[in-house]
């Protein structure tokens, strides 16, 4: 237990220390400690933004059609996968769906624009073929959400459906047996069998994910933006770092980093509290 620990403590618990520097107006020579007291005005400065409920709408609806859309599709996955009678073909299913996962994201990034690209793309080209007029996806505000939820599925779908591979695994095999000899058919077995069996491991996994919404990932969302859609792409994340860190604000970008993760806390506790009374299943 001891080096997770001493990770946690290092790099998670430690640095809550620093998070003074919301309150204060940073100054390298004084440091930290020594710059000067300012309170909320670095939160003031965030919610008086003209752009604040728009940076909050974009980072909440990116989340939530994330969760909504990501959520289901490794457990469905999963259900197909277990199904799966053949050996080989079992593992060639779970290769292909998981090996997505080890791309990282400049080299994800890139093949999305080489795909929708829009004279060389593959899309593009593949709609010309068809009689269709090109489209400049990436430039397409209304389509950023899209883009970026589908390739980040297609991209984690293998990964994340192996928590729900182990979880079946460790379903009573009495239960199955008990289930042929009543005479149900596999999509019974699923719906009596294996989505119970899933339950605790689908709620605990649901709550992490809502109490995520507002940390979406950076470095996809900052790569695939472009003056076009920046309308629908520029979320917190990324103006934190535009305004925050290229300008040197580090007092501001601390305060909204705060904001942010005391909005994920609540979320937590809220959904875990909700999942504790309607399951009887939650984290704590």
């Amino acid at each position: 237990m001891i080096p997770p620990l001493l990770f946690f403590l290092i790099f998670k618990y430690y640095p809550m220390i620093n998070a003074v520097l919301a309150f204060k107006d940073y100054n390298v020579i004084k440091g930290i400690w020594g710059s000067d007291w300012v309170g909320f005005q670095n939160f003031r400065l965030f919610f008086e933004n003209p752009l604040f409920w728009t940076l909050v709408k974009n980072t909440i609806l990116l989340s939530g059609y994330l969760v909504l859309a990501g959520f289901p599709i490794p457990i469905v996955l999963a259900l197909m996968i277990n199904e799966v009678r053949g050996a080989k073909f079992k593992k060639f299913v779970q290769l292909v769906s998981f090996a997505p996962y080890f791309i990282s994201t400049v080299v994800m990034v890139s093949m999305i624009m080489l795909f929708l690209a829009p004279r060389l793309g593959f899309v593009n080209i593949a709609m010309n073929f068809f009689g269709l007029d090109s489209v400049n996806f990436l430039g397409e505000p209304g389509m950023f959400r899209s883009i970026y939820v589908w390739s980040d599925i297609w991209q984690t779908a293998g990964y994340s459906a192996v928590i729900y591979l182990a979880a079946l695994a460790g379903i009573d095999p009495t239960l199955y047996e008990a289930a042929k000899v009543d005479g149900a058919s596999r999509f019974q077995k699923i719906r009596h069998v294996d989505l119970p069996g899933l339950v605790p491991t689908i709620v605990i996994i649901l709550i992490l994910n809502v109490g995520n919404v507002m940390a979406i990932g950076f470095e996809k969302v900052y790569l695939l933006q472009n003056p076009l859609n920046l309308a629908n792409s520029e979320i917190i994340a990324t103006y934190v770092y535009r305004v925050g860190l290229l300008n040197a604000n580090y007092s501001f970008a601390t305060a909204v980093g705060l904001f942010n993760s005391l909005i994920n806390l609540v979320l937590l506790v809220t959904v875990n509290g909700l999942a504790k009374r309607v399951t009887k299943n939650s984290i704590w």
